[in-house]
């Protein structure tokens, strides 16, 4: 086990980030439009991001009632999701037909994610705990480094306001599967301090993971185990920080969510796994002068993973024993500095550090590696036209060199939409198990030799959003070369190119009580290689829709979601097919008294039978009953 100690964490846009929380600003053609920094590390309009972005904010959250990550992100534009099980099972998030390991994930700024695996833990992430998601569909490496070939997610956790005073919060809730759900804190702060922390808990008896028949198949847990897949998770986050009148910052952040997770295995794999996330850290930023602005930052991620065998097995018993552990540690710092060159024109400059370390009771041949990244950007506006220009330099202990670029244009109509053009460049490194990890009986299982992938991404879009209503459509291509796959012998390649070309739609609109909000993903993510040329990459779908749809009556409010999705194969020779599917979700919630309200949930109403992963069963009809207690609500 690590060190309970940990290195200091961080936002990487520090005063930034803070006021993202809430800050809306109205333009001139009466535009409401909510600040973002995932997009460009400063704090920018949506309308000025110049790329495809959607923001969660917790508004939104409570609205939907989800119970997981998985539910915030499903039918949103680009987006494909595969989940193997129920309530807590490994969920993987796969944008814009990008895999799963080409989408960075932080959380408030900080990468998180197995270094072994090289995808972040999303069904481990509370939803209690979040305050906002900016998602950032396209190309991102010259700003973060690896892995941003898809996007950026970022999720940030809930804050304390700015003289909100101190205010608790409560919620319980109950639901079908013996599910169990409660989550208590409290927050606030005066004109300079701000300060929240909360502890949650989720247990669910769950659904068994794998359809019956799958040992008989040789696919999915290669098992039939009828059991149900249990889910426990407790979880807690908090944060301070403390800003003076000069508008120097210091803030700290932290969060600890720990599971346990059953799923369908055998006395050779498992079937019981203690699962950790863990993210730390603080930042500092300060004005040394008027037009130049510095934010420190340090953080410390880890993804931690015990995997046991317990319980009966056809008839017979096994005690529980451990059969393996996989932890991850990464320590990262920042140094990032905004200087304004003149009147709408910013340069950015910084410097990223990341340290991988990977502990194991499987013998790697390497345990840690160091990356470097010098970055730089211009932002300026010209009248109505619009320029972003970046580039990223990153030095990898394993890998070598690497460069990264990105330009974007963009024209402001006037009291009309934005146009905005884009091309970008970005890259993904090997992870520890492609690279290091050990032959078994003496046959290689991973090949040290890889070359990152890379890709090229271009772009055009048409955007507005405005107090009442908003709508947008992006068209985009990206091109990736060196894909890692596993050739016949089962040793990762780059042997693999890949095609993608997509567009995404959006409209939406606020009347009265009435709150509508459509996304619309028509996508061809094809492999571009033979022999298999022209297949769909896999658990990616070729169509996606949402259409969320809210009407207030008083002091209740009612609401439904209705999504669909194409077929989907679950290879990559497209033997193993997925069917189409769509389901639908109903919602109410009703103010007992101020800040007093109860929330009802009736998710797959039509009891949908459906897979995102082959032969892996997803949760029928479910219900969810909540009580919760907030200062957000009135």
């Amino acid at each position: 086990m690590l060190k309970k100690t940990a290195l200091a964490a961080a936002l990487l846009s520090g005063l930034a980030v803070s006021a993202a929380h809430t800050q809306i600003t109205t333009d001139q053609n009466n535009t409401l439009s909510p600040v973002i920094v995932t997009a460009t590390r400063t704090a920018i309009t949506a309308d000025d991001a110049l790329s495809s972005v959607t923001v969660i904010p917790r508004e939104d959250i409570d609205r939907l009632q989800p119970t997981s990550v998985r539910d915030l992100l499903t039918g949103l534009p680009g987006i494909s999701i595969s989940q193997t099980g129920g309530i807590g099972e490994s969920t993987s998030l796969y944008l814009r037909g990008t895999n799963s390991t080409h989408v960075l994930v932080l959380i408030d700024g900080v990468r998180i994610g197995s270094v072994s695996l090289g995808l972040a833990a999303l069904e481990q992430i509370p939803v209690d705990a979040i305050e906002r998601i900016e998602l950032v569909r396209g190309p991102r490496s010259s700003l973060y480094g690896s892995d941003a070939i898809g996007g950026v997610l970022q999720i940030f956790l809930r804050h304390g306001q700015p003289n909100g005073g101190v205010t608790p919060s409560i919620s319980i809730t109950g639901g079908s599967h013996g599910y169990v759900n409660g989550q208590a804190g409290v927050s606030g702060g005066d004109s300079h301090l701000w300060y929240n922390a909360s502890l949650g808990g989720t247990y669910t008896d769950g659904i068994p993971s794998c359809r019956m028949g799958a040992a008989e198949r040789g696919v999915a847990c290669f098992v039939d185990d009828p059991r149900n897949d249990a889910y426990r998770n407790w979880n807690g986050f908090a944060n301070f920080g403390y800003r003076w009148d000069n508008g120097t910052e210091l803030g700290f952040d932290w969060m600890r969510s720990k599971s346990n997770v059953e799923y369908a295995g055998s006395p050779y794999s498992g079937n019981d796994a203690l699962e950790e996330q863990y993210v730390a850290g603080a930042h500092l930023s300060f004005t040394p002068m008027d037009i130049w602005k510095v934010t420190l930052t340090a953080a410390q991620s880890r993804d931690d993973d015990d995997t046991y065998y317990q319980g009966t097995y056809f008839g017979e018993y096994y005690p529980r024993m451990p059969t393996g552990y996989f932890g991850s540690r990464r320590n990262q710092a920042s140094w990032q500095n905004d200087i304004t060159l003149a009147s709408n024109q910013l340069l950015t400059v910084g410097v990223d550090y990341q340290q991988e370390h990977i502990y194991s009771d499987t013998a790697f041949e390497e345990t840690m590696r160091g990356d470097t990244g010098t970055f730089a950007q211009y932002q300026g506006t010209f009248g109505q036209n619009e320029v972003q220009l970046s580039a990223r330099h990153d030095h990898n202990d394993q890998f070598g060199n690497h460069n990264t670029g990105a330009a974007a244009w963009g024209y402001h109509f006037e009291q009309g939409p934005v146009l905005s053009m884009s091309y970008g460049t970005a890259f993904h490194a090997p992870t520890f198990n492609d690279l290091y990890f050990p032959a078994m009986g003496g046959v290689p299982t991973a090949n040290p030799n890889l070359n990152p992938e890379t890709s090229r991404s271009a772009e055009i879009g048409l955007t507005q959003q405005l107090s009442t209503w908003n709508w947008g459509v992006n068209a985009y291509q990206t091109r990736i070369n060196d894909l890692i796959a596993l050739n016949s012998l089962y040793i990762p390649m780059n042997i693999s190119r890949a095609v993608i070309r997509g567009i995404e739609g959006q409209f939406g609109f606020n009347l009265d009580d009435w709150r509508v909000q459509s996304y619309l993903t028509l996508m061809q993510p094809k492999n571009d290689e033979s022999p298999y040329n022209g297949n769909l990459l896999p658990r990616r779908a070729k169509q996606t829709g949402r259409v969320d749809i809210d009407r207030r009556f008083g002091q209740f409010n009612l609401g439904a979601t209705f999504f669909a999705s194409g077929k989907r194969y679950d290879d990559i020779a497209n033997v193993h097919r997925m069917g189409g599917y769509a389901t639908t979700d109903l919602r109410v919630s009703y103010n007992l008294a101020p800040r007093w309200q109860v929330e009802a949930r009736l998710a797959n109403v039509f009891d949908k039978n459906y897979e995102t992963a082959y032969y892996y069963n997803q949760l029928g009809r479910t219900w969810y009953l909540t009580l919760r207690y907030s200062p957000s609500i009135h």
